[in-house]
């Protein structure tokens, strides 16, 4: 039976070297548990290389601890699911295909599946960087094709029943929820970014917050007078309940604030207002789309949002076009919403005709 260790990771020049608890290397066939409780396969050479990948991700590259612990996961998942195989040497296309075909039987999205399948691309192309294989098998690996939706977004007059309904101003967790709401409209971030903003981030001279988005990237974020104010009735409560943080937010217990309970605060408000139950994202996706509507650059709008990519802020413009598509056709008298059924088709014919 594999003895259970508690591990420790030391990172040194962009490598991670796993110790047990006397600081000894650790042997094979040791099961490991790392500090986020998650356990490996084994102390075979795969929880090396997977450890040195973690190490790259979070040094070199900058990923959040987030995105670290879901390439973990998904890398753990994937070497449990080949218990013959303890090397990433050892790994080729067959074995990741039939192990992606094994996610799907078994009732796996296929957003997930993508996802995977995206990590372990990244890990099999790191260890042909570093030498470690000679052929990268996931080159070849396809990803499922996912639908491309448009995201999901308020309309201003919800939007504005939303933030704008009544509250009890002396109920110290209705104050913190419709100023958490009034924060996530009014800037956008995201709901990591939010719950790790401390009261220091906030210049409230200005009206702006300091953000550390994806990357560790800073970024400034301006809020609006409706903000301020919500956040202003927050921070009278926040000096009574907050015990020993600097988090702008804090739970029940006066600690950071935990991204569950903001996602739980928006779900449950907005299914309130609006009947439909919705995510932290997608006020990050209306405030997008209403500052689009609004008339801004699209690069401002990228700056805003902190998207490394162009590509991801022009998903709003599809958005709005379509938002604008509706309004011209029940607006516009010309738009042909209101014409006789077929009168499209006559209009083409006889232009057709014309032409000929």
């Amino acid at each position: 039976m594999a003895q259970v260790v508690l591990v420790d990771t030391v990172r040194a020049e962009g490598n991670s070297f796993i110790f047990g608890p006397n600081r000894e290397p650790l042997p094979a066939l040791t099961t490991l548990i790392d500090h986020h409780g998650v356990m490996s396969k084994s102390g075979a050479e795969c929880d090396f290389e997977v450890e040195a990948f973690l190490g790259y991700l979070s040094g070199a590259r900058g990923r959040s601890d987030n995105t670290v612990r879901a390439y973990r996961n998904d890398l753990t998942q994937l070497f449990h699911s080949m218990p013959d195989i303890t090397s990433v040497k050892q790994v080729g296309l067959v074995d990741l295909r039939a192990w992606l075909a094994d996610l799907h039987r078994n009732g796996c999205a296929r957003s997930t599946i993508a996802r995977k399948a995206a990590a372990t691309r990244a890990f099999t192309s790191w260890a042909l960087q570093r030498g470690i294989i000679a052929v990268d098998p996931a080159l070849r690996l396809a990803s499922p094709s996912t639908p491309k939706t448009l995201p999901t977004v308020l309309t201003q007059s919800q939007t504005s029943a939303l933030l704008d309904r009544d509250i009890d101003l002396t109920n110290v967790i209705h104050v913190r929820n419709q100023s958490i709401l009034e924060l996530l409209y009014a800037t956008g971030i995201r709901v990591a970014e939010l719950c790790s903003a401390n009261l220091g981030d906030l210049d409230t001279h200005r009206n702006v917050i300091r953000v550390i988005g994806k990357g560790n990237k800073e970024r400034m974020v301006p809020y609006g007078i409706p903000a301020q104010i919500a956040l202003d009735r927050w921070c009278v409560f926040r000096r009574q309940v907050a015990i020993g943080t600097e988090s702008l937010f804090v739970g029940a217990r006066g600690a950071r604030i935990d991204q569950r309970v903001v996602r739980t605060v928006v779900n449950q408000t907005t299914k309130a207002v609006t009947g439909h139950s919705l995510s932290p994202h997608a006020l990050r996706h209306t405030a997008a789309t209403h500052v689009l509507e609004g008339g801004a650059d699209m690069r401002v709008v990228q700056e805003f949002l902190g998207h490394a990519s162009m590509s991801t802020t022009q998903r709003y413009t599809h958005v709005s076009v379509e938002r604008l598509r509706k309004t011209f056709e029940t607006a516009h008298p010309r738009s042909g919403s209101d014409s006789q059924p077929g009168s499209v088709e006559v209009a083409r014919s006889n232009a057709t005709e014309l032409q000929d």
